[in-house]
């Protein structure tokens, strides 16, 4: 590892191969946490390449444990996390909503490492079974259209680098990494990213996959469509920025998207909008993400998919999604 570190702080790049084996070897403790440490933060102060982005994916998927619902064609909507915004859980949220429009989700979670709350904790404290078990996966699909997918679960090989994570407090390249290894393998992904040079390097990776998939990127830092400033979309037809006004919707203030100081609150807010009672930002913002998935899952217009995500909120079709998922027990 030392010279692996001495390469990176030359500002040198890894390999494709050289990446995944030191993946590898990181997620299988062969490496003291000093010398993780050290690795991780390498990419806080340099852009990650292709190829290295490229390799650390199929590492972290060869390691997991898979979970089949290639019958359900599901999309998974998964942001990288670590834009510092602390919003409510608005992907999450997108989630159930795109459930409730016909699109089954396999929604693939962690708990926060730089925010409040991240999709697992809230889920966890609303009692959300967390398991790895496939047929239990498949009925929950089968009954609510989503199942919850909490990472560590599908990724063990993590358990060596998740306490350096966690101590260290900071978005690592784990985080773009996040959306990439969704164990289901979904054909449809959606993803939020913290920056324009990960939507690039995001669109360069899956024109290499054979996927559905819709990058989003607000130009103002989210790493979702937050409606505070224009987004950027990247799909396989291309990218373009979207206007909020021109989707149909308006502008909101960032601070209409703060997500709350703790879980509970953020738990508050979270079922506030699935019950059609949270503020128009934050139902705004969960419509106007769900709506991009519909797109992305079912090619339908912009208009349609608004149309889709806007019912399926207003009309109790997602919190039934959530409800239904609940009910699941171990």
């Amino acid at each position: 590892m030392k010279e692996i570190l001495n390469s990176l702080f030359e500002h040198k790049s890894l390999d494709k191969q050289t990446a995944k084996e030191i993946l590898m070897n990181l997620t299988q403790g062969k490496y003291n946490a000093s010398q993780v440490a050290a690795f991780l933060t390498v990419y806080l102060m340099r852009s990650i390449t292709v190829q290295e982005l490229e390799g650390f994916r199929e590492a972290m998927l060869e390691l997991c444990v898979p979970v089949d619902l290639k019958d359900f064609d599901v999309i998974d909507l998964c942001g990288t996390g670590g834009d510092g915004k602390n919003t409510f859980n608005i992907s999450t949220l997108a989630s159930f909503v795109t459930a409730g429009a016909g699109q089954n989700v396999a929604k693939h979670g962690n708990s926060s490492v730089s925010s409040i709350c991240g999709s697992s904790n809230v889920m966890a404290h609303f009692g959300c079974v967390f398991t790895n078990d496939g047929d239990l996966l498949k009925k929950m699909v089968e009954k609510a259209g989503i199942c919850f997918l909490h990472a560590p679960l599908f990724h063990p090989a993590m358990k060596n680098v998740a306490p350096i994570r966690k101590e260290l407090g900071v978005k690592t390249f784990f985080n773009m990494l996040g959306p990439m290894v969704n164990p289901a393998f979904p054909n449809k992904q959606m993803v939020g990213v913290y920056s324009l040079d990960l939507a690039r390097l995001y669109g360069y990776l899956y024109q290499n996959i054979n996927k559905k998939f819709m990058i989003i990127h607000s130009l103002d830092g989210y790493d979702e469509v937050s409606l505070t400033s224009p987004f950027k979309a990247i799909d396989e037809n291309g990218e373009r920025i979207i206007d909020p006004e021109e989707a149909g919707f308006t502008r909101v203030m960032p601070g209409e998207l703060f997500g709350g100081d703790t879980v509970e609150k953020a738990a508050r807010i979270f079922i506030d909008v699935l019950e059609n009672r949270g503020t128009r930002a934050q139902k705004e913002a969960v419509i106007a993400n769900a709506a991009m998935a519909i797109r992305c899952g079912k090619g339908v217009s912009m208009d349609d998919a608004v149309g889709m995500a806007r019912e399926s909120l207003e009309s109790g079709k997602a919190l039934a999604a959530f409800e239904k998922l609940i009910e699941f027990k171990a």
